[in-house]
């Protein structure tokens, strides 16, 4: 817990003019998360549009990675999965609203868990959780409902503006243990030492250094971080992938079976099963993923061509 990012606190210069505009969102925002789910999933849809529409190069990026991801596609199936992660886009706005402001009764009664046996099993072990989980747009939400049945430990990124910061901060800590610093890689193997379910991304390009180029989907060299393995092979939790997901009645956190093994194999071998594995829950419901982010964008070498122009 020494490690914990300390709370932010509140700033009367919050109440300044340099701060109208993000109160003024931030109440738009607060008044729509009261309207029914279906009300605000039509609303984000139509977010989703807009957003595409102010930022052409990302919505092009977001077709393009599909398009590099599963090159077995249709034009009909591609146009379909790329304009339904668009309405999902917006949408994940508001859900951010909803995992920061909605009130305990209503996420939980909007959220359920399956696969919860494998973290059961795992305590039951006595063992903690490195639970892998997918840049899926709904993530800040799941953070919240499975902090109600599993209090978790996450990496925190602090904001650059102080107030978005302290409304980020605080509306993330609703549900779970603490959070530490993104960069605090012993502050995560001690809690995972502490047997705590702790929540890892591995899913994006974080640069060439300390990254492998393994296949994912169609790309059979994708920029893959070797981090996710160090953190598997210091510790001795339980390694399984984590996804967020919508349903009907609001949204599930699925759980998949434990990665083990992971540890034992060479950096190449273990990081493309992992990617696999990823594709394979990824394809569950790859309209929610974050394509935005260039996910193939860091290449073997300086004279490799970008996947992007």
């Amino acid at each position: 817990m020494a490690a914990a990012i300390k709370a932010p606190k509140f700033k009367l210069s919050f109440l300044g003019p340099r701060y109208w505009l993000i109160w003024f969102a931030v109440g738009l925002l607060y008044v729509i998360t009261w309207l029914p789910l279906p009300a605000i999933r039509v609303i984000g849809a139509g977010a989703g549009k807009l957003i595409a529409r102010i930022v052409p190069k990302r919505a092009k990026v977001a077709r393009r990675n599909i398009e590099l991801w599963n090159p077995a596609l249709s034009n009909d199936e591609l146009d379909r999965l790329y304009h339904e992660n668009i309405r999902r886009t917006g949408m994940a706005l508001f859900e951010t609203a909803m995992g920061w402001w909605w009130p305990t009764w209503r996420v939980q009664r909007a959220f359920e868990i399956e696969g919860a046996e494998h973290i059961e099993a795992a305590k039951a072990q006595g063992k903690g959780v490195f639970g892998m989980a997918l840049h899926n747009m709904n993530v800040e939400f799941a953070c919240r409902g499975i902090g109600y049945s599993y209090p978790s430990v996450a990496f925190y990124r602090k904001h650059n503006n102080p107030l978005i910061d302290y409304l980020q901060y605080h509306g993330r800590n609703q549900s779970n243990k603490y959070m530490i610093d993104k960069r605090n890689a012993k502050a995560l193997l001690a809690a995972m030492d502490d047997k705590e379910l702790c929540l890892y991304l591995p899913d994006q390009d974080y640069g060439p250094k300390q990254s492998i180029f393994v296949p994912f989907g169609g790309v059979k060299e994708t920029a893959t971080t070797t981090a996710t393995l160090m953190f598997i092979r210091r510790s001795e939790s339980i390694p399984m992938l984590i996804t967020s997901q919508y349903t009907k009645r609001g949204y599930k956190i699925k759980v998949f079976p434990p990665l083990l093994g992971l540890g034992e194999m060479d950096d190449h071998a273990a990081l493309t099963l992992l990617n696999e594995h990823i594709d394979k829950a990824l394809k569950e419901q790859p309209e929610s993923y974050l394509w935005m982010h260039k996910r193939f964008k860091t290449r073997p070498s300086k004279t490799s061509p970008s996947l992007y122009q």
